[in-house]
C-alpha cells in the first residue's frame, strides 16, 4: 500500500487501538499529518471505554497538540476507515461501520486484511512503517513528527532494545538527529509509576542465578515493556552475571527482556531460540526481548509431558530455564586461528563457480572509520581498512574480506550486483550516525570455483568467531563447518540449505 491510495477518499477516519499507547498515537498520528497536508478532512480517534491516563501519553498529546479525540459512534459512516497499530475487528478496537477498511499494523495477521493495507509483523512498531511509508511518499518530516515516531518506536521496542528488523534500525538512526532531545528526556523518565518502582524492588528480591553459565532470571509481575528492561539492565550490573533474562506473565502470553555483556551470547539470537515455535524475539547484540504465546507455551507443555496442573508461573519458569540450559550446553564455540581441526573426520569439496556483490568500503568512508554494516539478519562491527572487502550473497547476508583474498578468489565484473532481497545492505557511521546504502555501490564479481574446503555436519549450535570479525556465525545442526584446505585458520558456517548450491564433494 502506498499512501497516495488514501487520497481516493475525502471523509476519513484513522483509528488507533482502544487506550492507545506511544506507538499506537505516533503511527496514526503520522498518517494524519500525510493526509491533512494534502487537504483531507481526517480525524484521529480512538474508542473503547478506559481513557488515557498514563502520565507520558497525556504529556505526549498536551506538549505536541495531538488532535485525538475519544468517540463511542461516528454521527456519519466515513467513506475510510484506517486502522493504525491494530486491525479492524480484534478485541481491542471499537468496531465502527465505514464505507472502506484499511490498516497499518505490524502485529500478527489476526482474521482478514482489507485489500488496502500495509502489515508487516517483522517490525519493531507500527511507527517504523508509517515512517517508511512517509518517507516513499516524499513527505517532509518535521521536528515535532520525528520526535512523536521516535518515541513510539522507543516504547515498542523497549527502550530501542528489542529493535530486530533492519528498517527499524534505519528510522532510529535517521530520526536520532531531527528529534527534540529535551521533549524525549521528559518523556523517557516519566515512563514509570511509583507502584511500577516497588515492583521492581520486588521483583530483584526474586532472582535466581546459574552459576555454572552465568545468567540470572527474574520474574516480574505484570507490568509495561519498558519496565522490564530496565530490571533487566539492573540484574547484568551484578559482577558475576553474563545474562539476564527478566519476564512477566501477562494476558495472553509472557513478555520478555534478555541483556548480555558476553562477546559468545547475542541478546537476540537467544531471545530467538527461547521463543522458538512459542512465540517471538529479536533486538540487538546486547539487548533483546520477546514475546511466548500462551497458546503455543500451551503445546509445548504437552509436548514436554508437562504436568499441566502447575501453576502458569511454573510452567513458564521450567520452559525458560530449560532453554537457557539448552543453549548453553549444548553450543561449541571457536575461534578462527586457534581451533585445530580433525580433518580424518571431514569431507573434502570443492567450491561450484557463484556470482557475488562486493563493495570496497575505502571508497565510501575514510579509513580507520568504525561502521556497523547492516544486514537483513544482524549489525556487524568493523573498522574500515584499505583492503578492507564487503562481499553480498543472494539473500542479502554479507561476510568481510581483504583485497589480496579478494584478488586471488573473485573476477569482478563490469555491473551492478542486483539480487531480489527485503533489505539491501547499509553501513553506518559509528561518529557520526550517517548511514550509506550500499546498492548503488555493490559490484558483481565472478567466484570461479575450484577451491577446497573441508566440512563437517554439525551435530550442535556451533558459533564461529572468524578472522576480520569480533562477533560470531551461528550454525545449527544440520548447517556445515567449513576450512579452507591451504588455509586452516579460514574457518566459516556454511548454511544447509545453500550447500549443495555452493559445493561439490570429491
Amino acid at each position: 500500500m502506498k499512501l497516495e491510495e488514501l487520497l481516493n477518499y475525502d471523509d476519513i477516519v484513522v483509528q488507533c487501538h482502544n487506550n492507545p499507547d506511544a506507538d499506537a498515537i505516533a503511527s496514526g498520528y503520522g498518517v494524519y499529518c500525510y493526509l491533512k497536508s494534502k487537504g483531507k478532512d481526517v480525524r484521529l480517534v480512538y474508542g473503547g471505554s478506559p481513557l488515557i491516563s498514563k502520565s507520558n501519553i497525556l504529556y505526549l498529546i498536551k506538549v505536541y497538540d495531538i488532535p485525538i479525540d475519544h468517540v463511542m459512534s461516528f454521527t456519519r459512516k466515513p467513506s475510510l476507515l484506517l486502522t493504525c497499530d491494530c486491525q479492524y475487528g480484534n478485541g481491542n478496537v471499537q468496531k465502527f461501520e465505514a464505507e472502506t477498511i484499511a490498516t497499518i499494523d505490524h502485529h500478527q495477521i489476526s482474521g482478514m486484511i482489507p485489500d488496502l493495507s500495509d502489515v508487516r509483523p517483522g517490525m519493531g512498531s507500527c511507527s517504523t512503517i508509517v515512517w517508511d511509508l512517509l518517507r516513499k511518499a516524499q513527505f517532509e518530516i518535521d521536528e515535532k513528527l520525528a520526535t512523536i515516531l521516535y518515541y513510539g518506536l522507543y516504547m515498542d521496542t523497549n527502550a530501542f532494545a528489542d529493535m530486530s528488523h533492519p528498517l527499524d534500525k534505519d528510522m532510529y538512526d535517521l530520526l536520532f538527529a531531527q528529534q527534540d532531545r529535551n521533549i524525549m528526556k521528559r518523556l523517557v523518565n516519566m515512563n514509570i509509576t511509583l507502584d511500577e518502582a516497588r515492583i521492581a524492588g520486588q521483583a530483584i528480591m526474586g532472582i535466581d542465578y546459574d552459576d555454572e553459565f552465568k545468567f540470572a532470571i527474574v520474574e516480574v509481575a505484570p507490568c509495561d515493556q519498558n519496565l522490564l528492561g530496565l530490571i533487566s539492565d539492573f540484574i547484568l550490573t551484578v559482577d558475576t552475571v553474563d545474562v539476564s533474562v527478566v519476564y512477566s506473565i501477562v494476558g495472553d502470553g509472557v513478555r520478555l527482556s534478555i541483556r548480555s555483556c558476553e562477546s559468545e551470547v547475542k541478546a537476540n539470537e537467544l531471545a530467538r531460540f527461547i521463543s522458538t515455535s512459542i512465540g517471538s524475539g529479536g533486538g540487538h547484540i546486547n539487548k533483546a526481548g520477546g514475546f511466548l504465546d500462551n497458546g503455543q507455551i500451551d503445546d509445548a507443555v504437552r509436548e514436554d509431558e508437562l504436568k499441566a496442573d502447575n501453576l502458569r508461573s511454573d510452567l513458564v519458569k521450567t520452559i525458560i530455564v530449560g532453554r537457557l540450559t539448552k543453549y548453553f550446553s549444548d553450543t561449541t564455540v571457536i575461534y578462527a586461528g586457534k581451533y585445530a581441526p580433525n580433518f580424518e573426520n571431514m569431507t573434502l569439496c570443492e567450491r561450484l563457480p557463484r556470482v557475488m556483490g562486493y563493495v570496497i568500503p575505502s571508497q565510501l568512508v575514510p579509513v580507520g572509520t568504525s561502521i556497523i554494516v547492516r544486514t537483513i539478519t544482524d549489525d556487524i562491527d568493523t573498522v574500515v581498512n584499505e583492503d578492507t572487502v564487503i562481499m553480498i550473497g543472494t539473500k542479502g547476508r554479507i561476510f568481510l574480506t581483504d583485497l589480496e583474498h579478494f584478488n586471488k578468489t573473485y573476477i569482478p565484473q563490469d555491473c551492478l550486483y542486483t539480487p531480489k532481497v527485503d533489505y539491501f545492505p547499509t553501513i553506518r557511521v559509528n561518529a557520526t550516525g550517517a548511514s550509506v546504502g550500499l546498492e548503488p555501490f555493490t559490484y558483481s564479481c565472478m567466484m570461479p570455483g575450484g577451491d577446497r574446503v573441508y566440512v563437517r555436519k554439525l551435530n550442535n549450535v556451533t558459533k564461529v568467531f572468524g578472522k576480520m570479525t569480533t562477533t560470531y556465525t551461528k550454525g545449527d545442526p544440520g548447517d556445515y563447518l567449513a576450512i579452507k584446505e591451504n588455509e586452516p585458520d579460514d574457518v566459516f558456517i556454511i548454511n544447509r540449505d545453500n550447500f549443495k548450491k555452493l559445493y561439490q564433494e570429491i
